[in-house]
């Protein structure tokens, strides 16, 4: 592997995927937009971004072509293949399907059901929140406890064993999952000032290390 790993960042016409770009550009990853599903499967580790509505993620990935390679790609990092990062609907996505949009099926790498956010709480969460864990986790490496992490959701995934932090919002949300090499964030990673900034060091570094 050069100096710089190679991340590919999936374009799939959804949102601002070019922040994610920049923000893993800016910690040392040779990283790069694309639709290109052999660029994708030669990359040293691919992203998966998404924000709004999840049954809108899903079809824009089927119109691109890319949801089968998704879908092949995060099922291979649990098996210690391709480091795969999926970040806010990108996490979302990993499940089997979502209450928002029940007549969409996932990618089907997690067999539980993303649900709308319950409490007495202001939907959707759009602010600064702690995030806990026991910080064992590599993703989370050289991290202070209880860092300030950003959400922009409505739902969220239930906590399993999976699960790797929460943060409190009416109940434990379910913040960041983790199987072998593919790690998810509920929250933005690239919109978390230096603690994001850290944890998407933490992934090129899972790079070099599968290299």
């Amino acid at each position: 592997m050069t100096s710089k790993p190679s991340v590919a960042v999936f374009d799939y016409g959804i949102g601002n995927l070019r922040s994610a770009e920049k923000a893993l550009q800016f910690v040392g990853a040779n990283a790069t937009l694309t639709s290109d599903e052999k660029i994708l499967r030669d990359s040293d580790g691919v992203v998966l971004p998404g924000v709004g509505a999840f049954g809108r993620c899903v079809e824009a990935l089927e119109d691109s072509g890319l949801f089968d390679v998704a879908a092949s790609l995060a099922k291979e990092a649990t098996q210690g293949g391709k480091p795969f990062l999926g970040i806010c609907v990108g996490m979302q996505l990993l499940y089997k399907g979502s209450d928002e949009s029940s007549e969409k099926r996932g990618l089907g790498i997690i067999e539980e059901q993303i649900q709308v956010i319950s409490g007495d709480v202001k939907i959707p969460q759009m602010q600064w929140n702690k995030l806990r864990s026991d910080f064992l986790h590599p993703m989370f490496a050289g991290l202070e406890k209880d860092p300030w992490v950003y959400f922009v959701h409505s739902y969220a995934a239930p906590i399993t064993e999976e699960s790797i932090a929460f943060c409190d919002y009416g109940t434990k949300i379910n913040a960041a999952v983790a199987t072998k090499n593919l790690w998810a964030t509920q929250f933005h990673p690239e919109k978390s000032g230096n603690t994001g900034l850290l944890l998407l060091k933490n992934f090129l570094n899972l790079l070099r290390a599968e290299k």
